[in-house]
């Protein structure tokens, strides 16, 4: 259920989360790395197969119920359950504590990094679209794995609707609340990502047309992201001065809790 490659959901302490000084670095209960947890459960046969009937079903008729439904078993047989899947969700986590404290460190006017291409001197003067492909190699280089160009895009999406939510905004110089909001956005379009690679052929396939099939997953992508962007801002809201760590655990603990909703439905 859990692949060996997905890493503990917490970044490693690099500095660079915005001047915490490790202050609002403490974790939420739930979330703990991967080998300190339970073991992982060995994937069933068709662990997919219940979300793809419901889903097949909402694809041809639009069901709204069916589409909750389809989620529901895709989070709970499909994933393993809130736990097992945030842990299979990891690499999520991870970006979104990497990707927040890059963009912190930028706002500060720092590199991330000692020697990062993020050193906004050097991307003063650049496009929004330079300064984004610079934020999606340094936040997550190419690694040749599924998950990664999942990941790429997700960032990239992310920080579009970012500018479309905030047309102001500075790359450079993104307030808490933008930043908060990519991080959000980002985590979202990554299980989206992560569900489409999954099940999403099914609701292509059996979709009564490719135009409706494209609307039947925006719908879906519309439920995951509201259900995530609830529980990522329960836990940050009224927070300030967070750390690339703390974002990275809250991150983790909004999965397990946005996949508790999803199973919910199903009882």
């Amino acid at each position: 259920m859990v692949p060996p490659w997905a890493p503990d959901p917490l970044p490693p302490d690099t500095g660079g989360d915005g001047g915490d000084n490790g202050e609002n670095d403490a974790e939420p209960t739930n979330a703990i790395p991967p080998s300190q947890s339970t073991p992982v459960p060995v994937a069933p046969a068709g662990r997919f197969g219940p979300a793809r009937t419901s889903l097949g079903s909402f694809a041809r008729t639009g069901s709204g119920e069916d589409m909750r439904r389809g989620v529901g078993h895709y989070a709970g047989k499909g994933l393993g359950g809130s736990r097992t899947g945030a842990r299979r969700l990891s690499g999520t986590a991870r970006t979104a504590g990497t990707l927040f404290g890059a963009l912190s460190a930028m706002a500060a006017g720092q590199a991330p990094t000692v020697g990062s291409p993020l050193d906004p001197a050097l991307l003063a003067g650049r496009s929004a679209d330079e300064v984004m492909d610079a934020i999606v190699e340094a936040v997550r280089p190419v690694d040749g794995t599924q998950d990664g160009e999942a990941s790429r895009e997700a960032i990239s999406k992310a920080l579009s609707e970012l500018l479309d939510q905030y047309p102001d905004a500075d790359l450079l110089d993104l307030s808490e609340e933008q930043r908060l909001y990519a991080v959000e956005r980002y985590i979202a379009c990554d299980v989206f990502n992560r569900f489409r690679l999954d099940v999403g052929k099914t609701i292509q396939e059996k979709a009564p047309s490719a135009l409706s099939g494209v609307a039947r997953l925006k719908e879906v992508r519309d439920y995951i992201t509201q259900t995530i962007a609830a529980a990522f801002r329960k836990h940050t809201a009224g927070g300030t001065n967070l750390g690339a760590r703390k974002v990275a655990a809250i991150a983790h603990e909004s999965l397990i809790e946005a996949l508790d909703v999803f199973q919910d439905y199903l009882s």
